[in-house]
């Protein structure tokens, strides 16, 4: 048998292989390049969740003993958002593989840089979320007196809002710069520095007032959540504290809101600043006659025997006088300002009670000296009467 050439032996087999795959080069052929385009994005978006899952499974798998741990309490939740900017990536790489037109790919690379920026702050926002969620729980089962539970709640949310404010400002900014018109116009303002940039200065002047104020009393905090404070003639409690507003819950139950500003520019009462304890007074009118020792016994006795107060003040004064009353009063302290409300009703209500059904004279009256004496001008005349004479002076 004659031995064939190497090369001869090559060109049969590039000829075999020619053959075998003319119809699959046909079938391609015959199909649209956009079909194509298509498809290979598809590959690419399928690769990329394909991806995600695998580095999603691995980390929940590699937190798992530490089950609702941060990082897997982030990771499960932002599996949505994960598979959203995995089919984003997938389709800004296989985007140059299409054979759109320049300006459709241009215009959906814009979209799709948009569409992950503002995927990226609200995966951000998401976890600081999360974050000030996981800190609040530790203190939500707190008393209300405890002042550090209270100053903590009052920084983790106050922060929070700001940091989303702040992470929705800079994703905001970076959408509007990817436009080129906004770009220039930004460039522009900031390199001239006059008068459109003083009137953006002074429109955004209140915003940026309020979160400042917002930051400075988070740091320093003046009031906290749940402080009892008197605001515009009203007493109430600090509700809730935003980067904008903050809501008074008065006492019948109104609300009174207020920009964050108000509580750094204006003063205004704050009676749990360090301590929720307060000192509750009683003020009493009556008359001179009352006995002050044993009311003093009786004030102190139902004061020790309420259950509002804490045990630390228990004082009974004589304050006042006027001319037809004596002024007395009686101290005492509470946990809090509720409790001491509720102190000062008990005590006022027994107490008066104990004068009426004991000491009904000590309760304030008005006093009247009346005399009738006859007129020295005037003639006594008989018969009856209070100026007449009387019979036997008459005889």
């Amino acid at each position: 048998m004659e031995e064939l050439e190497p090369a001869e032996t090559v060109k049969e087999v590039v000829g075999s292989l020619d053959a075998l795959t003319a119809p699959a080069r046909e079938f391609v052929a015959g199909i649209p390049a956009l079909m194509i385009g298509a498809s290979a994005m598809v590959v690419g978006v399928l690769v990329c969740l394909a991806l995600h899952w695998l580095l999603r499974r691995a980390l929940l798998r590699a937190t798992r003993g530490a089950e609702g741990g941060f990082v897997h309490e982030v990771v499960r939740r932002t599996g949505g958002l994960g598979r959203l900017a995995s089919v984003l990536v997938g389709m800004i790489v296989t985007l140059p593989a299409t054979t759109l037109p320049y300006e459709w790919v241009s215009l959906i690379r814009h979209a799709i840089s948009i569409m992950l920026i503002v995927l990226v702050a609200w995966a951000l926002m998401s976890t600081v979320s999360h974050t000030a969620d996981r800190s609040l729980r530790r203190w939500m089962g707190a008393d209300e007196e405890n002042v550090e539970a209270r100053k903590n709640r009052t920084q983790i949310r106050v922060f929070r809002q700001v940091i989303n404010i702040m992470v929705f400002t800079i994703a905001a900014g970076a959408c509007l710069l990817t436009f080129d018109g906004v770009r220039e116009y930004g460039a522009g303002l900031f390199a001239s520095a006059g008068v459109a940039g003083i009137v953006a200065a002074v429109a955004a002047r209140p915003v940026l007032a309020n979160i400042f104020a917002g930051l400075q009393i988070a740091i320093t905090q003046p009031m906290r959540i749940d402080d009892v404070v008197i605001v515009e003639g009203e007493w109430g409690w600090i509700e809730e504290i935003t980067a904008t507003y903050v809501v008074v819950r008065i006492w019948d139950w109104r609300r009174l809101v207020l920009p964050i500003s108000y509580f750094i520019e204006k003063p205004f009462e704050n009676w749990t600043r360090e301590s929720g304890a307060i000192i509750g007074s009683v003020i009493l009118h009556v008359d001179y006659a009352a006995p002050f020792e044993a009311l003093r016994e009786k004030f102190d006795e139902v004061v020790r025997a309420s259950a509002w107060w804490d045990g630390q003040v228990s004082v009974f004064q004589v304050i006042g006088a006027t001319e037809r009353t004596v002024e007395v009063r009686a101290l005492m302290s509470a946990r809090s300002s509720p409790r001491a409300w509720e102190l000062r009703c008990e005590v006022r209500e027994k107490v008066l009670l104990w004068l009426r059904e004991t000491h009904p004279e000590a309760l304030p009256r008005d006093r009247g000296d009346l005399r009738l004496q006859p007129d020295p001008g005037r003639e006594v005349q008989d018969g009856p009467g209070p100026l007449s004479r009387r019979p036997e002076a008459a005889e």
